[in-house]
């Protein structure tokens, strides 16, 4: 058989260098038979007829690896033969179309299966498809892929937000551009009609990019915020938590943009900017930059001629709506001020000195501080508590009101300056100091955020935050488990801490507040919606005017609807319900309520998650979900948050179809850069990507991707794993390629195997298959996403490809009937092996998967379903598990990767020897597994002879020497320049490196002396053990290098 394994050898490298040779010079040979017919020579004419012959053969043959085109929805049409080299674009063709068409992503409400739903966090309708999306649709189309295999009734549903301040934003800008008009210049009415022309046309983009992923999202069911459904649930949300006293309206301080005249949430603000000096900063409206990082001092003058008194600020405009001087009650430097009064240097305004324990350190600067109740957060506190008056100094964009007196109409940083320099010529002014403040920045507008008091609606959050903390606190009645579990303390603190809910906001594109002000003769338009008991609640106008007229029987009025529209998070946090069919008892409702697990990033845990548990416990009587799995957030390789100024915003789909370094820099241009950030940004590319992006492909993209979730919080992602795991795809391909070939077009797989009758490599490769199941398996149950990933590609890599294919290729070298039976055997294991290998890998990439899968032949007695992805999911068979066959394979690796450590890079077949040693008290497995397994060993390690040789025979001369453990060494024939000496060298090392673990070891064993009882016993047995294992392989190395010296002296 040995030589057999030689001849199979030698054929087979010449024709892989003649093919390739022939391959590479096929042009050159056709220009070669012309010139050869001028020669008029015999054998030339004869190889001119070879060499067209040749051409011929492959432009007849080209067709065959070429898939033809695939009508649109139908199932691939693939090419007869399977080409060379796996190609992402190629593969990932028609597959989804076929997938989406055929309705393999649709659940039934009514299937006897037990449900398993998902609801993809709706993504912006202006957003397209950035490296956050594509890792949360990743993760959740495995998830989904992986229960629809196993058996579920799977349920994704797919959904997109209005994005209320994003999309009114994009619309207001495209408007300014094209007409030079601002939404105001062409009222409420006709702007919201040209944001949804804006929506018809250009939003949902994202959603067929989620496509170009894979994602197997239920189309059928596909949601928006704004449409028919989903607007009716927000409205009747409102309105029973209206009933239920969940709603009031109140006047308090909001996070304000004067850019965009609106309340936003403090997720739309961007994390402060820390100012450590002066820095003068560009703010929209405003031609000069404006100064931030100073303090400013004034005095007030008091009344009864009792002097004055120094204040501090950093905002000196907000003076004018100041209506109380607070100092500490302990103070002795104001005592006797207390109860008296500051008089306004413009407009005469008394000014209560208060004292405030809470706010006032006596220590920090004056110790008396200016309070602006309806301007400042903490000053509102003060001003509750001390019942001051709340003047508001601010028009809606940031200019100054009535109550500003002379500075009326200044923008509000023009009226900085304007109040410094009368506050100067009145003698009041003090100085300004240098002075470290955080400034807070809207996301979308880049406008300073300016406190404000203003009428909104909220919802009371404390009793229903004391449910959502229950449910995934309280261990007796756990409903919500977070994924990682580091995340429920977080969860914990917020909601301890909780405020109440600000729901409203001053847009135009969104929900309308289903709310109608009851307007008497007489009022003012300025008191419009001051008076709470005049709002009404109501699904519609005609419920509002009917629920009016019985609170107002006999009273003239009319109602006119709130102009305010729902923060976007209120629609979102609804989702889970709305999505469903909620407020109505549909069927979807019924079985798929609540859904099975929520996955997203880690930063909406509040803003989203805590919002979605309480309105689901409060209206949807019960958690809507019972899984939070939280991603990591994704930056760059260097660490950083991604940025379109710094260059490094990673496009999804530029990683999977590719695109050149100019292709790159032409996207910044098509940006909003100025030219500052946009050499920033080119450099910070040329750096990043100095060649482009090559073409990944989306299963390569989505692998990567997956395998970076072991990251806790940040993943850092090099585009260049990506592309490994593309080259990977190709392995998987030629993997399957060289079964195809092997297996032949004839070849029927049997309906199963019986285990001990198989040959060794095959009964390993099924026992570590099972075991790679096993690991997958409890990893994808445990959400250890990373962990599910790497046991599969550790299969594939290192056990199916590395060795499991070349060790049976000596089986099909020929027909030697002697391996007949072998042959049979290894055909049939390496169809299971690719059968239940793709239907693992599949959740994680479902394209390449699927074109593989469709290419192998059926068994007999088994229909064959559609796609690889409504196949079972690979399980445990506890009949492959062979332990002893492990051990032994694990022992022949050992062995062949110190023989081709000896080898390094030569690859040239040598003989080599296996010294097996007699251990006391010890059975001789190894060299019965060496003896055993020659064939084995020969195969992967390319060696020409191998000889099992004990110690009583003559060391092998002239031979590289490794020990593989205490009871193997190997020795390999030396050729060319290979040095003894540096192999003596390593092998000196490891004694010294030997050494030093004994020494560590040594030092833990004395440690247990008197310490029996808190040192278990195995542990006590196992550090023993393992350093006798550590003397018997010094002993070995030492004996090892004995031998070397003695042959390098001679």
């Amino acid at each position: 058989m040995d030589s057999g394994i030689e001849d199979w050898e030698k054929k087979k490298k010449k024709e892989e260098k003649a093919r390739e040779k022939e391959l590479k010079r096929q042009k050159a040979l056709e220009k070669a038979a012309k010139l050869q017919v001028q020669q008029a020579s015999s054998n030339s004419k004869k190889s001119e007829k070879k060499n067209a012959k040749f051409s011929k053969d492959e432009d007849d043959n080209s067709m065959d690896f070429l898939d033809p085109k695939t009508p649109f929805g139908e199932k691939k049409r693939m090419s007869p033969q399977m080409a060379k080299h796996y190609s992402p674009s190629t593969v990932e063709k028609s597959w989804y179309e076929w997938w989406e068409k055929t309705e393999l992503f649709v659940a039934d409400a009514k299937s006897s299966k037990p449900p398993f739903v998902m609801l993809l966090p709706p993504p912006n309708v202006t957003g397209a498809l950035h490296i956050g999306h594509a890792l949360t649709a990743s993760i959740e189309d495995t998830i989904i892929r992986w229960r629809r295999m196993s058996g579920y009734n799977t349920l994704w549903v797919p959904g997109l937000d209005h994005a209320g301040i994003a999309t009114q934003v994009v619309v207001e800008k495209k408007l300014m551009r094209e007409s030079g008009q601002t939404r105001h210049d062409i009222g409420r009415e006709e702007f919201v009609s040209k944001v949804w022309e804006w929506n018809n046309k250009y939003g949902g983009t994202i959603l067929q990019q989620l496509r170009r992923l894979g994602a197997s999202l239920d189309w059928s069911r596909e949601c928006f915020t704004m449409d028919e459904e989903r607007s009716k649930a927000v409205t009747e949300a409102f309105v029973r938590l209206h009933k239920q006293g969940l709603i009031y309206r109140d006047n308090r301080i909001v996070n304000w943009d004067c850019v965009l005249r609106t309340a936003i949430s403090d997720i739309e603000v961007d994390p402060p900017i820390e100012i450590k000096e002066r820095t003068l900063l560009d703010v929209p409206g405003y031609e000069n930059p404006i100064e931030f990082g100073v303090l400013t001092l004034f005095a007030y003058p008091l009344e009864e001629d009792l002097g004055e008194i120094v204040v501090a600020t950093t905002r000196v405009e907000t003076m004018l709506g100041d209506t109380a001087i607070a100092v500490h009650p302990d103070d002795e430097r104001y005592k006797h001020l207390h109860g008296k009064h500051a008089i306004h240097p413009f407009n005469g305004r008394r000014i209560r000195i208060i004292c405030d324990a809470i706010l006032v350190d006596p220590e920090f600067g004056t110790g008396a501080v200016k309070i602006t109740p309806a301007h400042d957060p903490n000053d509102f506190m003060v001003g509750k508590r001390h019942n001051l008056e709340f003047i508001n100094i601010f028009t809606d964009d940031g200019k100054i009101n009535q109550h500003g007196g002379a500075f009326k109409g200044m923008p509000r940083f023009r009226a900085r300056e304007a109040v410094t320099d009368a506050l100067q010529q009145k003698g009041l002014f003090k100085e300004i100091k240098t002075n470290e403040m955080c400034l807070r920045i809207c996301t979308r507008s880049k406008d300073v955020v300016e406190p404000m008091i203003k009428p909104q609606w909220y919802i009371k959050c404390r009793n229903m935050g004391n449910e959502a903390l229950d449910a995934a606190a309280d261990d007796e009645s756990k409903k919500l488990e977070f994924i990682p579990r580091q995340y429920t303390a977080d969860w914990k603190r917020w909601l301890e801490n909780i405020h109440d809910w600000c729901v409203s906001r001053q847009l135009w594109w969104g929900h309308r507040v289903p709310a109608w002000y009851a307007i008497f003769e007489g009022d003012k338009e300025e008191d419009f919606g001051t008076l709470y008991e005049r709002w009404v609640v109501a699904r519609n106008e005609e419920e509002a005017q009917a629920l009016a007229d019985q609170k107002y029987e006999g009273k003239k009025f009319r109602l006119e609807q709130d102009p305010d529209v729902f923060d976007t998070w209120f629609s979102s946090g609804l989702f889970p319900l709305s999505g469903l069919g909620w407020p109505d008892d549909t069927d979807d409702f019924r079985t798929f309520y609540p859904t099975s697990v929520l996955e997203t990033g880690h930063d909406i845990l509040f803003f989203w998650v805590a919002r979605m548990v309480m309105l689901g416990n409060t209206l949807g009587g019960d958690v809507p979900f019972t899984k939070v799995y939280l991603h990591p957030m994704v930056r760059d390789a260097h660490g950083r948050k991604m940025a379109k100024g710094l260059g490094n915003v990673i496009d999804p789909l530029d990683v999977i179809n590719g695109i050149t370094l100019e292709g790159l820099h032409q996207k910044l241009f098509e940006g909003n850069l100025d030219l500052k950030e946009l050499d920033k940004a080119r450099e910070g590319q040329v750096k990043d990507f100095p060649n482009g992006i090559a073409e990944c492909g989306a299963d390569a993209l989505r692998f990567s991707l997956i395998s970076y979730t072991a990251q806790s919080d940040k993943i850092n992602l090099d585009i260049q794993r990506v592309v490994g795991y593309r080259q990977w795809c190709n392995k998987l391909w030629n993997a399957v390629r060289f079964a195809m070939n092997r297996l032949g077009d004839d070849y029927v797989p049997p309906s199963n195997v019986i285990p001990e009758l198989l040959p060794f490599s095959c009964q390993w490769i099924l026992s570590v298959l099972n075991e790679a199941i096993s690991k997958t398996v409890l990893s994808l149950e445990s959400y250890e996403f990373s962990a599910a990933a790497t046991a599969v590609y550790a299969w594939w890599q290192y056990q199916l490809c590395d060795v499991f294919i070349e060790v049976i290729k000596p089986y099909f070298s020929g027909n030697d009937p002697k391996v007949a039976s072998e042959r049979g055997f290894a055909r049939d294991t390496l169809w299971i092996c690719l059968d239940n290998g793709l239907r693992l890998l599949h959740p994680f990439m479902p394209f390449v998967t699927e074109e593989l899968w469709q290419r192998l032949p059926s068994p007999r007695d088994h229909k064959r379903e559609a796609s690889i992805m409504i196949c079972e999911y690979p399980s445990i068979m506890e009949c492959w598990k062979n332990e002893r066959v492990e051990s032994d394979m694990n022992l022949i690796e050992s062995v062949v990767k110190a023989l081709r450590s000896l080898a390094q890079e030569n690859r040239e077949r040598r003989p080599a020897f296996v010294l097996c040693r007699a251990i006391l008290d010890s059975k001789d497995q190894d060299r019965e597994a060496i003896c055993n397994h020659q064939l084995e060993i020969k195969t992967l390690a390319n060696l020409s002879s191998l000889t099992v040789i004990s110690e009583d025979d003559a060391a092998p001369t002239g031979c590289a020497v490794s020990v593989v453990n205490e009871k193997l060494s190997v020795y390999l024939k030396l050729q060319g320049s290979h040095s003894a000496e540096i192999d003596l060298e390593k092998i000196r090392k490891k004694i010294e490196d030997i050494k030093l673990q004994q020494e560590k070891l040594s030092k833990v064993i004395s440690s247990f002396a008197g310490n029996e009882e808190k040192v278990p016993e195995k542990v006590r047995k196992d550090t023993a053990d393992k350093l006798e294992s550590l003397e018997k392989e010094k002993l070995s190395l030492e004996e090892a290098s004995q031998q070397m010296a003695a042959q390098i002296s001679k």
